[in-house]
């Protein structure tokens, strides 16, 4: 059986303001780090596949490490704007990327496969945007309102109740987009 592929992002681990600044409800920085381990594990099996879009850990490294080493799966870090701690324990990630093109084997496309921009920030046009490649992005914490025109969405924690999304809950929610292809069917 292949592993599940997942995708999240700005967790900001140990980072007390963004309880304040993206109304999470949580009562302590405590409470919000053992609440976002315990959703990432409920689903996020050890063998699984996550794609990090940025914005791991506010926290310090020793501190970052502690919580890296709870979480489940191979962990793919694409990075945001606040990764200083992260990157002390480059070893617990099997990739840091600024960007990354990723290819997904799906069946149901055409060419049997899913092509998906993964990068911190929304992106309003990206290679392959015209022809039904996805764009996958973080860092606006809910606050960018979806185009529902565009093939792309915020995987942050503060948009999917502080949950990772899976490969197959984001195809869900690229279906019920109002995108077609601006050159229609080609000859």
């Amino acid at each position: 059986m292949k592993p599940n592929i997942f995708f999240t992002a700005d967790h900001h681990f140990g980072h007390e303001n963004i309880i304040k600044f993206s109304e999470r409800p949580f009562e302590s920085p405590e409470h919000m780090n053992e609440e976002l381990i315990k959703r990432w594990n409920e689903k996020v099996g050890v063998g699984d596949t996550v794609y990090h879009l940025g914005d791991f850990s506010l926290g310090k490294p020793d501190f970052t490490k502690e919580i890296l080493d709870q979480l489940n799966g191979n962990i793919h870090l694409i990075k945001g704007n606040h990764e200083g701690a992260a990157l002390t324990y480059p070893k617990r990630f099997a990739s840091i990327r600024d960007y990354h093109e990723l290819k997904i084997d799906d069946p149901e496309n055409n060419n049997g496969k899913q092509k998906i921009i993964l990068f911190h920030y929304s992106m309003r046009t990206w290679n392959g945007s015209h022809r039904g490649v996805w764009q996958l992005y973080g860092h606006s914490h809910g606050t960018l309102p979806d185009d529902e025109m565009a093939l792309s969405f915020d995987v942050g924690v503060d948009c999917h109740d502080f949950y990772p999304i899976s490969y197959e809950e984001v195809k869900e929610i690229m279906k019920r987009k109002k995108w077609t292809p601006p050159f229609g069917p080609r000859e």
